[in-house]
């Protein structure tokens, strides 16, 4: 299901036929230092994860992560969406893309749309976002999309501390 497009992208829904693109990007070295190791180590285990993860949320809130196509090519190229933590008062974005995707603006565009859509459509007060320390490209498209650190939190006890980026205003 077609949640969003921009300019360039469009963002749906992501289905377990999405699997292998799944699968190739949360094992991309960047993912995995920037945003953890998922466990994906088949593509199996991605069909689990869409199963459990983006499609489990799309049942329960409505929303979560999105995969994020060319809009000329409907070629995948990163995910894009909002999810609610059990561990975060407030509901995050969130994005990963391709190595051979970034700096072209498809983080920013993408994220842009999903706050716009979650503030308009959605109707959510306040949509934070978190980063681990020291992912300054992730940072700069936080900033740019109009959220600021805020703190360092865990999302949990055994957790490593990451970034909480808010909006400057207490309630979007």
């Amino acid at each position: 299901m077609r949640i969003l497009e921009t300019d360039r992208l469009v963002l749906r829904w992501l289905a377990v036929e999405d699997a292998e693109f799944i699968f190739d990007l949360l094992n991309q070295p960047s993912f995995l230092q920037f945003i953890g190791n998922k466990g994906v180590r088949t593509i199996d285990d991605a069909r689990n994860y869409i199963l459990t993860g983006p499609i489990a949320s799309y049942r329960r809130f409505g929303f979560g992560l999105y995969l994020t196509e060319l809009k000329p090519t409907q070629a995948p190229i990163g995910i894009c969406g909002l999810l609610k933590r059990e561990t975060l008062d407030d509901v995050d974005v969130g994005f990963a893309f391709l190595p051979q995707y970034w700096r072209q603006g498809y983080a920013f565009e993408s994220a842009s749309a999903v706050m716009a859509y979650g503030r308009d459509v959605l109707a959510l007060d306040r949509i934070v976002a978190i980063t681990s320390p020291n992912n300054e490209a992730s940072i700069k498209v936080l900033n740019k999309i109009g959220l600021k650190f805020e703190r360092m939190i865990r999302l949990s006890e055994d957790a490593p501390e990451v970034r909480l980026f808010a909006p400057l205003n207490s309630r979007q």
